[in-house]
């Protein structure tokens, strides 16, 4: 018997049937070892030696795996293609030697990028050995991550408050985030002008736009106000006596080319984009679809390797979506030859295929029912990108209008329609913060040739206000740090959810928005730290790391370059810099109260302003959202303080708006500035308090016992006042999904009843 370990029971499961009775598949859960979590696991003195320990939670796994081992021939590891793969491998492999658990019996590397018969058996038949140049690589990844985490997060701790920290790539992260936030409140908002025609020929009508007036050509900021567009246009009405005068026609054709096959980054973005799904949500599903789904034939990998940087296709691949190609949609649906993508993204690695599936012939609709919704919806995204990435172009006919409205004026209309489909057909790529006329492939013009007179209907002028650069989406950040090689496929969506976890950013109506926490770390680490949250020294770290896992670079060298100069600027920023320098921006105003100077201040509930004085003088108020004014408290008219008589204010929170007393601290009585709504519903859990409606710190609405904190039961769900048929739980909730819409579900773990809202329960109505 030959033994094989994976990482996951859902792949052990997949593989195993492909093995034959030869072979038996264990998982490890996962990293059987990591760093042991205190001060000296990377002995900086001694070649950066690292100490590990075992991980209690997978003890048992590793006993399990020796114990098999025992009756084992050889032992096979087959964790994933990749540098976190390859270190799982090598930490088992080293457990298991230093316990003396694996004898003479050889062991095997087994690498493949998708789990299916073919590709596991061909691995199983041809393997290697562990590969030192990857470890090494992976280990100095985690050694960086623990130097910098393990001395700048009590820096944090020390200078503005306990329980922050900081990473090595998370902090350029949300470096971006704040720059971006900077230039939104910078920005200055201009007016601008623009004049529409509204024109039809032959009862159809269309739009142009002015381009040029009274001989002048007409740019962004050439009409500011009002009074002059009103004056354009009456100028144009008299100019243009009821006609405009078509002076050329221009037609062209272009080509559209279909997007490349995904990469772990595009995949997040359009993902994001196109589903809604955060990048933590993609990742979670595609590992599924990797691992394998049971879609009839046992369980069956859908989707190959999901961790990759590569747009390449195996050869097999693109034979296999051609012959799709041709059979579905005919041979002149496909190009002449085969698509051949180049990487674009910085610092690419390329040791593996792009996503894909493992069969184009496994069409989504055919096993859709097999799938959860989440899985059918990405699998169906993978699906049609890589079918489409093989397509014909998409021909786009494009016609330009110019049309004379009097001597020296000219209003320009454009339209497009799409002659030929291509890979259009099957798949268009989404796009961010992108809007306007070139979206719209479908605006036809009425046939018109030079010399025409054209029914002038009616000209608008049009107010418009230039907008600050949008606040960053998961998508649009993940193209980001991806264009400046910051991270690697594997970390956007563990950096995104650490910058949330840690409060240092908040998503809005699906935009990220530091919070004052978050500005006060970057501002730290961008004054005193500037080196280490540089975009360029990030990703030249990762060119070094990427040529120590190619055997390029030994990579104690670049632990050592890395941590002299760090060590330094750490001691001499603990010794040099106050916490008043951190958390305090002065302002020149004196304190109302005692005349001293007033300064931002950083609180438990946020940023604030109060007096340098402080605690001699308590001298406090709040500031504006921007942060940029003091704001003067805003009254609750007609009500005082239920506790003290003092007025109430409507104050702002780490949570948003709240009403307190104004006697603060003298007076801590608070209320919500909105009441929840009560549904009327007793708590299922106390029997004593109802239900209230209420929302999360992150906007998400939850319902609740209005007892609270006595009472702490909660559901996300709407409740009703029905009693579960099956487990007589006193309350039903309301679950409402695209797949399968509104339903009755009973909130109790373990039940598992759930029925069409509209349907009606006999046992309920029985009682």
């Amino acid at each position: 018997m030959n033994l094989v370990v994976v990482e996951s029971p859902a792949k052990a499961k997949t593989i195993e049937k492909y093995l034959g009775p030869d072979f038996e598949v264990l998982a490890s859960y996962g990293h059987v070892r990591d760093l042991i979590p205190k001060e000296g696991a990377v002995d900086t003195e001694h070649g950066f030696k690292m100490a590990y320990q075992i991980i209690d939670r997978n003890e048992k796994h590793v006993q399990a795996i020796a114990k098999k081992l025992k009756k084992a021939s050889a032992l096979y590891l087959a964790t994933d293609p990749d540098r976190e793969g390859e270190a799982i491998s090598w930490h088992l492999y080293e457990l298991l030697k230093s316990r003396r658990q694996i004898g003479d019996r050889p062991v095997y590397r087994v690498v493949f990028n998708e789990i299916t018969k073919h590709a596991v058996q061909e691995a199983v038949a041809n393997p290697r050995q562990i590969s030192d140049d990857l470890v090494n690589a992976q280990q100095a990844r985690r050694a960086l991550d623990y130097l910098v985490g393990f001395n700048l997060s009590p820096l944090l701790w020390k200078k503005i408050r306990r329980g922050l920290s900081a990473g090595r790539v998370q902090s350029p992260a949300l470096r971006m985030i704040c720059e971006r936030e900077l230039e939104i409140e910078a920005f200055q908002i201009r007016e601008y002008w623009s004049v529409e025609a509204d024109a039809a020929k032959g009862g159809k009508g269309f739009g142009a736009r002015l381009t040029q007036f009274e001989g002048a050509k007409l740019e962004q900021f050439s009409i500011t106000d009002e009074t002059r567009a009103r004056a354009v246009r009456e100028a144009l009405e008299r100019a243009a006596d009821g006609a405009l005068v078509v002076e050329s026609v221009e037609r062209k054709q272009r080509k559209r080319n279909p997007a490349p096959p995904f990469t772990t980054s595009t995949l997040q973005q359009e993902a994001a984009r196109k589903l809604g799904f955060t990048a933590q949500r993609t990742m979670r599903v595609a590992q599924q679809l990797y691992e394998g789904v049971d879609v009839g034939e046992g369980a069956t990998g859908l989707i190959s390797y999901m961790r990759t940087d590569s747009v390449n296709l195996s050869q097999e691949a693109i034979t296999e979506v051609r012959a799709y190609v041709t059979e579905r949609y005919g041979v002149d649906h496909l190009p002449p030859e085969a698509r051949i993508f180049k990487t674009k993204a910085k610092n690419a690695q390329e040791a593996h295929e792009a996503i894909r599936p493992t069969a184009i012939g496994r069409e989504p609709k055919a096993i859709k029912a097999a799938l959860s919704p989440e899985q059918a919806k990405l699998y169906e995204l993978i699906w049609k990108r890589t079918l489409a990435c093989q397509m014909a172009q998409a021909l786009i006919d494009t016609v330009a209008v110019d049309l004379s409205a009097g001597e020296g004026n000219r209003f320009r209309a454009t339209g497009s329609t799409v002659t030929e489909a291509g890979f259009m057909r099957v798949y268009l790529e989404g796009r961010d913060d992108v809007a306007g006329a070139d979206d719209d492939e479908e605006r036809m013009l009425p046939p018109m040739a030079t010399g025409d007179r054209i029914e002038l209907v009616k000209v608008r002028p049009e107010q418009h206000f230039t907008e600050p650069p949008p606040r960053f989406t998961e998508a649009s950040l993940v193209k980001t740090l991806e264009e400046y090689g910051i991270g690697r496929p594997s970390t956007y969506a563990s950096i995104i959810s650490t910058l949330q976890d840690r409060e240092y950013v908040v998503l809005e109506k699906k935009r990220f928005t530091p919070t004052d926490v978050g500005r006060i770390v970057n501002r730290f680490l961008t004054d005193y730290f500037t080196p280490y949250v540089d975009y360029d020294f990030t990703a030249r770290l990762e060119d070094e790391l990427d040529a120590v896992s190619r055997g390029e670079e030994d990579w104690v060298p670049v632990l050592e370059q890395f941590w002299g100069p760090f060590k330094e600027r750490v001691a001499h920023t603990e010794a040099n810099v106050k916490r008043s320098d951190v958390t305090q921006e002065a302002l020149d105003e004196a304190c109302p109260k005692c005349g001293n100077p007033l300064s931002i201040r950083l609180g438990r509930n946020g940023r604030f302003i109060g007096c340098t004085k402080y605690p001699e003088c308590d001298y406090t108020r709040d500031l504006n959202p921007d942060g940029a004014e003091p704001a003067a408290p805003e009254l609750v008219e007609g009500r005082d303080c239920p506790e003290c008589g003092a007025t109430l204010e409507i104050k702002r929170g780490k949570y948003g708006k709240f009403i307190g007393c104004s006697a603060y601290p003298k007076c801590r009585y608070i209320e919500p500035l909105e009441r929840p709504q009560d549904t009327g519903i007793a708590c299922p859990q106390c029997h004593k308090g109802t239900l209230q409606k209420k929302k999360s710190r992150r906007g998400k609405v939850f319902y609740s016992c209005s007892t609270y904190p006595k009472c702490d039961y909660a559901v996300w769900d709407e409740p009703i006042a029905e009693p579960c048929p099956q487990c007589r739980w006193p309350i039903l909730t309301l679950k409402v999904t695209r797949s399968k819409g509104s339903e009755k579900v009973c909130p109790q773990k373990g039940c598992g009843y759930r029925v069409p809202a509209d349907a009606q329960s006999d046992e309920a109505s029985a009682d």
